[in-house]
């Protein structure tokens, strides 16, 4: 980064859109930390660009994430450890159910083929357009919508219970 100009740009975007990037990160890793070292890496790669994209940074830094996403998830996938049964139980009671529900959608995010869960992190969760999002994968709108129909039915059959997920399909 060249100037005092571009690096003050680079840090107010950081800070204004640190808590959204995290967000979408944490949904494509299913962990703090692994979304915390990819939103880092995405910013360290955004940086010798930032002259290019600080118009509308957001595309490119997303771009970023849901390929560092594949990319660390095929490196590490061997780290993957099953459980039967989360480390705690929680009670079905106000909060508590809201955790649990989180917890069982974090779950079955995390059951889908990157490319899936990078497809419905960025549609619904970030709730770009069909086109926007191939762009952002370099794929074909097409190849969204059936990542996304395909997604969509792998978390019908495993949360029943969210009808938004009807209305969406």
């Amino acid at each position: 980064m060249r100037g005092s100009a571009d690096q003050t740009g680079f840090e107010e975007y950081v800070a204004a859109r640190r808590r959204a990037l995290l967000r979408t990160a944490y949904l494509l890793t299913g962990d703090h930390a692994d979304a915390e070292d990819l939103v880092q890496t995405a910013l360290v790669k955004a940086v010798p660009h930032w002259r290019r994209i600080s118009d509308d940074p957001d595309p490119y830094v997303r771009r970023i994430l849901a390929r560092e996403s594949v990319n660390r998830w095929r490196r590490r996938r061997w780290r993957e450890v099953s459980t039967e049964r989360p480390p705690e139980e929680a009670s079905s009671t106000g909060l508590e159910t809201q955790v649990v529900e989180r917890e069982d959608l974090r779950r079955a995010l995390l059951s889908l083929a990157p490319r899936q869960r990078a497809v419905v992190v960025l549609r619904y969760f970030d709730d770009l357009t069909e086109r926007e999002t191939a762009d952002l994968l370099g794929i074909a709108v097409g190849t969204v919508k059936s990542q996304a129909r395909d997604a969509l039915a792998v978390l019908r059959r495993r949360l029943p219970a969210l009808e938004a997920l009807e209305e969406v399909g």
